[in-house]
């Protein structure tokens, strides 16, 4: 029987999955399609990506979970992995507990959208109206528990509470349209879905939920910088193996991972996808997990959002 040194060493002697908790063609899907080839071209193996959707990634989680930690499963996920343990009732899996993270592969802006007619140009000023106009500021998102949803639920919290209607959408993009057309005043949107209609002035951006300006639209402040210290919302993709992963192996697979997503052809890609390249250390994606996870725990319990 090898031991775990020569196991790591050997690794990986076969080929990988990558399990996927969405549909082909998605963000997460396309992030684990980007790095897949720079894995296999570092490994010499091949890394096969396993979509298994349904539950909002529930299903993908709780199959990685029950997988061998021997490296050879790993899970892709997006930043619901976060906000599931808070939204639903009964999962069969812990984000914590029963994962190693790996890196954060990228985050994808969110921004803070109001219809043209809104008469509030920064976010202070949204802030204000909504205050003045209790119960009249329709908010959309692009479902219940997702982080459109969660970052205004989140925006509520951080002022004090704001009396705003909720209208969840299936997706941003019917969300998109009845805000251009006026039907709702706001929405908080990915950056890649909303940038031709900021552009094209159909809506207006007053923030992105990032610690960083988006380099796609480098006008768009903060919301730090629109004074909200410590504001932040970001759509964001990452790796992890089952709990119990030898770290030689997760210390191979990020340091991979952490080259792959900073090359130049795949930050590209990312640029093309509205996503800026992260690629942490497992310890700085743990403790970034463990403090989403938390976060949103208590922005769940305020909103009275719940997922079956």
């Amino acid at each position: 029987m090898l031991s775990l040194s020569a196991h790591a060493q050997t690794y990986p002697s076969k080929p990988v999955r990558m399990i996927v908790g969405f549909p082909p063609g998605g963000s997460t899907d396309i992030m684990a399609r980007l790095i897949s080839p720079g894995l296999i071209e570092s490994f010499r193996q091949q890394f096969v990506i396993d979509n298994r959707p349904g539950a909002n990634s529930n299903i993908a989680a709780e199959l990685a979970a029950r997988a061998p930690a021997d490296g050879y499963t790993l899970l892709v996920v997006s930043a619901s992995f976060s906000t599931n343990v808070s939204l639903y009732p009964k999962m069969g899996y812990d984000p914590i507990r029963d994962f190693t993270p790996i890196t954060r592969i990228a985050a994808v802006h969110n921004v803070l959208l109001v219809h043209p007619s809104v008469p509030a140009r920064t976010v202070k000023e949204f802030v204000a109206l909504a205050k003045a106009k209790r119960g009249e500021i329709v908010f959309a998102s692009s479902g219940s528990g997702s982080t459109s949803h969660l970052a205004a639920e989140l925006l509520k919290t951080s002022v004090g509470g704001l009396d705003t209607v909720h209208v969840p959408y299936k997706g941003v993009a019917p969300a998109l349209i009845d805000l251009i057309s006026g039907q709702v005043h706001a929405l908080v949107s990915t950056m890649p879905s909303a940038t031709p209609h900021i552009k094209s002035g159909r809506v207006r951006a007053l923030a992105v939920a990032s610690a960083q300006r988006a380099r796609t639209m480098p006008d768009i402040p903060t919301f730090q910088e629109a004074g909200f210290p410590g504001f932040e919302a970001s759509a964001w993709n990452a790796a992890l193996a089952p709990a119990g992963t030898p770290d030689e192996i997760v210390r191979r697979l990020n340091a991979a991972m952490v080259k792959i997503v900073h090359a130049a052809d795949v930050s590209e890609k990312l640029a093309a996808q509205g996503a800026e390249p992260i690629g942490d250390s497992p310890e700085e994606f743990g403790k970034y997990l463990k403090a989403e996870v938390a976060k949103w725990a208590k922005v769940v319990k305020a909103s009275g959002a719940k997922l079956d």
